[in-house]
């Protein structure tokens, strides 16, 4: 079953260097909104964001999203700075600390020490704060399986496409792409790596970006293959991509609803008044336990977007 956790279909990238859009993302129907300290803004204007995104983060209305940062990685000189800064002066209005270009599960458990550290200090609950670790190279990918199991703090394991294709030397300057001169998809073996390792520990996946921001089709139809391996959502570069990763990585009515009455069909029939069955026609469809377990995956998925039935349950009459 897929990780039950945060809504995280759509995933907002906001640099923090930007009190403009610091602002404005809080208004947008992103599912998470994490507000960046990396590739987005400037070194010189590092100190300043890290400034603009506690000040956010304390005034600012989220209400409804999950509040990321993703810092630094670690092989800079400005982590540990981000770290300390934005989690002492609004650790209390944050819930996630995203670690980009993690290659080993060594930095993931540096990140859970230092948040520690600093929660014990501050009287924050030990451990509430969690962490997303971004896939952005091949050593990260080798060692998703142990990135993903260093702390009960990670919640998302992320693709992050653009750093890992120039870390393989990828023949591409299209970010998520297919690739004309290549038979397939060249993202599939990572895509599901990330996955198997998400969900082997319980962990949500999350895709990466996709560049072209005013080809709103063009993401739709790279968000319908990652959504249909089961990712849990996408990053969103733009306020026009977000509508489109709401919709991709939610089920399609029919398909909720139709989960929803196989859940409660499979309840009843297994029931003392349904006749304690097992497998029953449900319709024209056998269900069975596997069926509860693949229901119970589009349900969830159906309820964390906030989906409504649209029709129930009734048992056969005697």
């Amino acid at each position: 079953m897929a990780a039950v956790g945060r809504p995280r279909r759509s995933c907002l990238a906001v640099p923090g260097s930007s009190v403009k859009m610091l602002g404005k993302a809080q208004g947008l129907p992103a599912d998470q909104v994490f507000l960046d300290l990396e590739d987005a803004v400037a070194p010189l204007a590092k100190p300043d964001a890290r400034k603009n995104i506690v000040a956010a983060l304390n005034e600012g209305d989220w209400a409804g999203k999950t509040r990321v940062v993703r810092v630094n990685d670690l092989t800079t000189p400005w982590t540990y700075r981000d770290v300390i800064e934005v989690v002492e002066g609004a650790g209390a209005n944050l819930d996630c600390i995203m670690l980009p270009k993690v290659q080993n599960a060594e930095q993931v458990h540096w990140l859970d020490l230092l948040l520690t550290q600093i929660e014990k200090t501050l009287g924050l609950a030990v451990g509430r704060i969690g962490i997303e670790a971004q896939i952005e190279n091949a050593a990260g990918l080798v060692n998703v399986d142990a990135i993903a199991a260093a702390s009960p703090r990670v919640e998302t394991i992320i693709f992050g496409p653009a750093d890992f294709m120039a870390s393989i030397n990828m023949k591409s300057l299209v970010v998520g792409a297919l690739i004309p001169d290549y038979p397939g998809d060249p993202y599939h073996y990572i895509l599901m790596r990330i996955l198997m390792a998400a969900r082997m520990h319980d962990k949500q996946a999350i895709d990466g970006p996709f560049l072209q921001i005013r080809d709103t089709d063009a993401f739709r139809e790279v968000a319908k293959r990652s959504a249909a391996l089961g990712f849990d959502g996408k990053w969103v570069l733009h306020p026009g991509q977000i509508d489109a990763a709401n919709e991709v990585y939610s089920p399609a009515q029919a398909d909720y609803d139709h989960a929803e009455l196989i859940l409660d069909a499979y309840d009843w029939y297994t029931s003392e008044a349904g006749g304690k069955l097992g497998a029953v026609m449900l319709g024209d469809e056998m269900i069975d336990e596997a069926s509860r377990k693949m229901a119970l995956v589009i349900a969830a998925k159906g309820r964390a977007a906030g989906m409504s039935r649209t029709s129930s349950f009734t048992p056969p009459s005697e």
